[in-house]
């Protein structure tokens, strides 16, 4: 993983280059105000003061020079306003020459992240390190960009390396830093009391045999709270199989246990007063002789039955033996993370994660928290209109509604059967990928939504700063 522990130090005053920050509204006078060099250096590097745009500033030694940073409003710094001269500036120590970067001090050290496990040369250029003068935002500006490489890191990583036992290995590596508890029940174990669990993953190879695994952490006496997180570490579809082209990514189909990892790391990094449940149904939707149908009728954790409409809507599945069992504790709030549907992508692209809730306060508390770190949700209706859709001749429900309207509707509508009635739900439908690079965000799995949960969680116990 990425460190980014010395890219963001305390300012004492060490040497530094300069950064000065310029918005489009005040590029005309300040470059009116440089010298006649710094003027031509800047036009030739065409530097307008536009957001992302930087530039080189010549000093009065030959040795000697400085940045200018284009922003979006220079006196209120975003999440990613300097992660462009992070990305581009030579290895070197710099400082904001007014202010401190705030904010924006996650997008320097996120615009550093490298994934480098398969590559024999990385050519990337060495550290940026910037100095700050907020010294007690340090530490935990370090652990967002921490939690955020996680995800990317475990997004990124091919099937053949993150299976099941790989990804209950990542959780027992974070549960390890922090004192937290770690159990794990694995293949047929799971038939009796996590049926649909296994039956998602029963075809897979047995080194890749399906698992939950559960991590427990905090004062047992603090307010229970439970995270659950998908882990499809590859989908083929099932017997329903995709095509080629939906299978590609397919990978990254544990990006909601990745979501649920890292949250459960910055809870415990920050010592939130809570009591911690974190929940990872994990297994390969695999094909063979054995692997379920399209037909058959499963029977839950919950006791309901399930009727197959199609093997390609496993994800939900085995959330709602989870999301049972999270249930079963009785938490005052459960989350969950699931790259769910292709639904929730066309509804609302690549950079909003579908937020469902079951609660009014909560969603609109979502989307306070979300605004505030720059990591929006969008949300979506839990419409019991839709139920219907999910409706079986011979089940309790089926899996998937037929006719392709609404998915991500239905596909929530489905979890909400395995929530408790009256426990507080956030359902976020993320894509956890980058199709293309953002400044601060390369292209390949992508942390949307983690942030805005995690400043939730901060703000109902106490610790929002």
């Amino acid at each position: 993983m990425t460190d980014f522990s010395d890219l963001l130090k305390a300012d004492n005053q060490q040497p530094a280059r300069s950064i000065q920050l310029v918005d489009a509204r005040g590029y005309d006078a300040w470059i009116a105000a440089q010298p006649a060099r710094a003027r031509a250096l800047v036009s030739a590097q065409k530097f307008r003061g536009q957001p992302h745009d930087v530039a080189i500033l010549p000093g009065e030694r030959d040795d000697d020079w400085s940045v200018v940073a284009g922003v979006a409003h220079g006196d209120a710094l975003g999440s990613w306003c300097l992660a462009r001269a992070a990305e581009t500036l030579p290895e070197g120590v710099y400082r904001l020459a007014q202010g401190s970067a705030g904010a924006a001090a996650l997008g320097w050290l996120t615009a550093q992240y490298r994934f480098d496990r398969y590559r024999r040369d990385d050519a990337s250029a060495g550290a940026r390190v910037l100095l700050t003068s907020d010294v007690a935002r340090i530490a935990p500006t370090v652990q967002l960009g921490q939690a955020v490489a996680l995800v990317r890191d475990l997004v990124n990583t091919p099937a053949a390396d993150m299976g099941p036992p790989d990804l209950e290995a990542a959780v027992e590596k974070v549960a390890a830093a922090f004192g937290a508890h770690v159990a794990t029940i694995s293949g047929d174990a799971l038939e009796q009391g996590y049926p649909m669990i296994h039956a998602v993953g029963k075809a897979a190879d047995k080194r890749f045999a399906p698992r939950l695994i559960e991590l427990r952490w905090g004062d047992p006496a603090a307010p229970r709270i439970a995270i659950v997180g998908k882990g499809i570490c590859f989908d083929s579809g099932g017997l329903d199989i995709k095509p080629s082209s939906g299978m590609r990514l397919m990978k990254k189909d544990m990006g909601g246990a990745a979501h649920a990892l890292a949250l459960a790391q910055l809870i415990m990094a920050a010592r939130l007063p809570v009591r911690l449940h974190l929940l990872v149904p994990a297994a390969e939707n695999a094909i063979a002789g054995n692997a379920f149908r399209p037909g058959d009728i499963l029977r839950s954790r919950k006791g309901l039955s399930v009727e197959i409409g199609n093997t390609d809507a496993e994800g939900r599945l085995v959330l709602g033996d989870a999301l049972t069992r999270a249930g079963e504790e009785k938490p005052e709030l459960i989350v969950d993370f699931a790259t769910l549907t292709g639904a929730a992508r066309v509804a609302v692209g690549p950079d909003l994660p579908a937020l469902f809730a079951n609660d009014d306060a909560l969603a609109a508390d979502m989307a306070v928290a979300g605004g505030e770190v720059d990591d929006p949700t969008w949300r979506l209706p839990l419409w019991d209109g839709y139920a219907d859709m999910l409706k079986s001749d011979i089940a309790d429900l089926n899996n998937a509604g037929e006719g392709g309207f609404a998915g991500a509707i239905t596909a929530a509508l489905f979890l909400k059967r395995f929530v408790p009635d009256d426990t507080p739900w956030l359902h976020l439908d993320t894509f956890a990928w980058r199709p293309s690079a953002k400044p601060g965000r390369p292209k390949g799995g992508e942390a949307l939504g983690l942030r805005a949960v995690f400043r939730l969680l901060q703000h109902r116990y106490g610790r929002a700063g």
